[in-house]
């Protein structure tokens, strides 16, 4: 089989693998505990959190290990929210932002919190100007991802940093899930206040994430318990996850450079089929991601393509993992001005390391079937 979803999850790297097992084997003690087993252990979430600081060019102490993106990113947002009220009750947001932020964002609304979404442009970005144009007196945080999970687009988050450098008092945060590992990231020159991130996107594994937290930024813990992660996040951490996903970042930044460009040659190549094909709609314009490809057979439902590539060995998806079991257009695609129906029919194409040349021709050529099966059937199949 051919996994075109590395938007989803990333096959571990072997190496990370490893170094979860023998963690797990010889470092069970609890990293709270005062005798020899939970100093060392704890001493592995130090060398951990020191490893990602340094990768990133950021403070030692900035770095806490979640759960994952989602964790971060409500950990962020209302923590960041609920500790700043007294300064004011005003969000800043783009409208494509990822499942975790969006419901966040509501439910802060639902506690007396205003959200400002920023326009979009048709091509699925915003401005930093746009972001200027909506400040107000009462704006204590701004939230623009990075890269957009779906459709691929990169949002210009140097320039929202510059920008935001001259309001002090208004925080910045970035959710890097789809870009950490695959594109530049650099939190302090940028200007960033807080950063989030999941190592299963960047072949670490499942459960476990990171949050950056600039030096002097509070946020109201969510969970109440021990002190665990200065005191922003109580319970027992995850040692062998934390090792190995400093481990899968380590290796993702070391060869990310090449990794990018093998990629963007590959998703060049998938683009230009899908352009010459007039059943498809690309969807997404540069600046664009190195890793995702995405495009909408309006009229088709998503789903009966991606059975269709699954039959001819090719693992694709439809929208984010968290979205893609609901039957709703895609609220990015509708965001960026799109159909009902054109929003109704978006697949997702995500690469990885392991893509070469020829696994692009095999999938260019399962599309290219699928079409010619679907074809007849594309008006009368919603009907």
């Amino acid at each position: 089989m051919l996994y075109f979803d590395h938007c989803a999850s990333t096959p571990p790297y072997e190496e990370v693998m490893t170094a979860m097992m023998e963690v797990m084997r010889k470092h069970y003690a609890n990293p709270s505990s005062l005798h020899a087993g939970g100093v060392a252990a704890a001493k592995l979430i130090e060398r951990s959190r020191s490893l990602v600081a340094e990768l990133l060019g950021t403070s030692r102490g900035s770095w806490l290990f979640t759960s994952g993106g989602t964790e971060s990113n409500n950990l962020a947002l209302k923590g960041a929210a609920r500790h700043y009220r007294s300064r004011g009750n005003h969000i800043i947001a783009s409208g494509i932002e990822h499942a975790s932020v969006h419901e966040a964002l509501k439910q802060l609304v639902s506690e007396g919190y205003q959200v400002t979404y920023l326009p979009l442009s048709k091509t699925g970005h915003v401005s930093a100007e746009s972001v200027r144009a909506a400040l107000t007196d009462e704006t204590i945080l701004v939230t623009v991802m990075h890269v957009n999970n779906e459709i691929g687009t990169v949002q210009p988050i140097q320039e929202i940093g510059e920008l935001l450098r001259d309001y002090p008092q208004i925080l910045f945060h970035v959710d890097a899930v789809q870009s950490l590992g695959k594109m530049p990231l650099d939190p302090e020159a940028w200007g960033i206040d807080l950063v989030s991130a999941s190592a299963h996107k960047l072949r670490g594994p499942k459960g476990i994430g990171w949050l950056y937290v600039r030096d002097g930024v509070k946020l109201h813990a969510l969970s109440s318990g021990g002190s665990h992660e200065g005191g922003f996040r109580a319970g027992t951490e995850n040692v062998p996850a934390i090792v190995a996903s400093s481990k899968a970042l380590r290796m993702s930044l070391q060869s990310m450079e090449k990794r990018a460009e093998k990629m963007y040659e590959l998703t060049r190549r998938l683009r230009a089929f899908i352009e010459t094909r007039p059943e498809f709609r690309l969807n997404g314009a540069k600046p664009l991601a190195p890793h995702i490809v995405h495009f909408s057979y309006p009229g088709m439902k998503p789903e009966v393509i991606v059975h269709m590539l699954e039959q001819h060995g090719i693992i694709a998806s439809t929208k984010s993992a968290c979205s893609s079991k609901d039957n709703k257009p895609s609220r990015v695609l509708l965001a960026i001005g799109a159909s009902s129906e054109h929003a109704s029919g978006g697949v997702r194409i995500s690469f990885g390391d392991e893509h070469r040349e020829e696994h692009v021709e095999r999938l260019i050529a399962a599309l290219t079937d699928v079409i010619a099966q679907l074809k007849p059937l594309e008006r009368g199949s919603q009907h």
